[in-house]
């Protein structure tokens, strides 16, 4: 697709998730170990974008495209930040509930043993055993003693545990003031990205007012996408042409035949059909060869029909891209995405989630093409459900 000019100026600005003001329900340890891999997972990709665009050729797109992805990576390396911290929250509430239940449990065996010893007190010396018991009394003697030596037993076990819950609560109250020093370090080495975000995406701004006001750097720009259209084309016909040669897929229910009845790749409304458009802030014409939709951030998106993976990569200002082959010279085109899960070779079955969402200058933003014979044909004709 050749994207509106505000979206592939920037190529993909990957969305960072916004920085909470509320105070939200902690998460549990599991939930933010998989948010930090995604995280981890994000800037992986940011980082191949940003070598991918070292060795292009230099022009407008190259340069913006630039400053979006280090705008994109701050964007990710706060998350992590917020998220590392929300993870020692979590340790420092944990660690602090442990301590007071070590604490509680301290007291509860102490005031035990303090009843135990007035109980001994009360009993006198020997324990109300008596130096002579008479031979009617041999037996209750003996019970006592044996009572006196449970008790006595007990209060050794209480003791030992007394003597060890306190080497407890000193390691914890030692690991406590640990996570509170990481607390510290983890908010400020936050606030510093954050900081540093704002910078970067000021940069990023200014870039974008300055080719507002610059005609000639608009057309470089517009050129550029022409050509990056152009080299599309040609990779589809190469892979078109992979699959005649041997690799080839084929669906069991023939893509053609679902043509009306296609599931949404995600939920949303339409950006841009198919056809020429007037950007509404840059006042340029530009193509769009499928739909541009407007979905809510990080959303899933999903397989539109059984296909092969034959492209999982970031792709010059369409960004991470997927490409599926249905077969029948039919393919899928999935831009600027956040993120991707899959690998070259695998086969989807529709409905199946390949990536997600990502943000543009514009907002977030998943582009979809239908090709067929790398010919662009509206998706909109192929759906159950069309966008409005």
């Amino acid at each position: 697709m050749k994207p509106s000019l505000a979206l592939t100026l920037a190529g993909v600005l990957g969305t960072g998730v916004t920085m909470a003001t509320a105070q939200a329900p902690a998460p549990d340890s599991g939930q933010l170990k998989q948010r930090l891999a995604e995280v981890q997972s994000r800037l992986s990709q940011v980082d191949q974008q940003l070598a991918a665009l070292k060795k292009r050729r230099k022009g407008v797109l190259v340069e913006l495209q630039g400053i979006s992805l280090q705008a994109d990576r701050l964007r990710a390396q706060a998350d992590g930040a917020r998220l590392k911290r929300e993870q020692t929250e979590n340790e420092v509430r944990h660690l602090t509930a442990r301590k007071e239940g070590i604490q509680k449990d301290i007291l509860r065996l102490r005031e035990e043993m303090r009843r135990q010893v007035r109980w001994m007190q009360a009993l006198g010396p020997m324990g109300g055993l008596g130096l002579f018991p008479s031979s009617e009394g041999f037996e209750e003697f003996l019970a006592r003693g044996r009572y006196l030596s449970y008790w006595q037993s007990q209060q050794r076990r209480r003791l030992e545990q007394v003597q060890k819950l306190q080497g407890d609560l000193a390691l914890r109250e030692k690991e406590l003031q640990a996570a509170l020093q990481r607390l510290a370090q983890e908010a400020k080495e936050a606030q510093d990205l954050q900081a540093s975000l704002r910078l970067s995406e000021e940069r990023l701004q200014g870039f974008l007012d300055g080719l507002l006001s610059d005609e000639s750097r608009q057309k470089e720009a517009q050129a550029e996408l022409a050509e990056e259209a152009l080299q599309l084309e040609r990779m589809l016909n190469q892979l078109l042409g992979k699959s005649r040669a041997g690799e080839v897929f084929e669906a069991a229910t023939p893509f053609v035949s679902q043509k009306g009845s296609l599931p949404r790749p995600v939920e949303g409304k339409l950006a841009a059909g198919i056809g020429e458009h007037v950007h509404p802030r840059f006042k340029t014409r530009t193509v769009q060869s499928g739909l541009l939709i407007e979905a809510a951030a990080g959303a899933s998106v999903l397989c539109a029909g059984d296909g092969k993976v034959v492209f999982a990569d970031s792709y010059q200002s369409y960004g991470p891209m997927v490409i599926l082959d249905h077969g029948g010279g039919y393919f899928t085109l999935y831009t600027h995405l956040r993120s991707y899960q899959v690998s070259k070779g695998q086969i989807l079955k529709q409905g199946e989630s390949l990536g997600t969402v990502g943000d543009t200058l514009d907002g977030p933003r998943l582009g979809f093409e239908i090709r067929h014979l790398a010919q662009p044909e509206d998706p909109q004709k192929w759906l159950k459900n069309r966008y409005r």
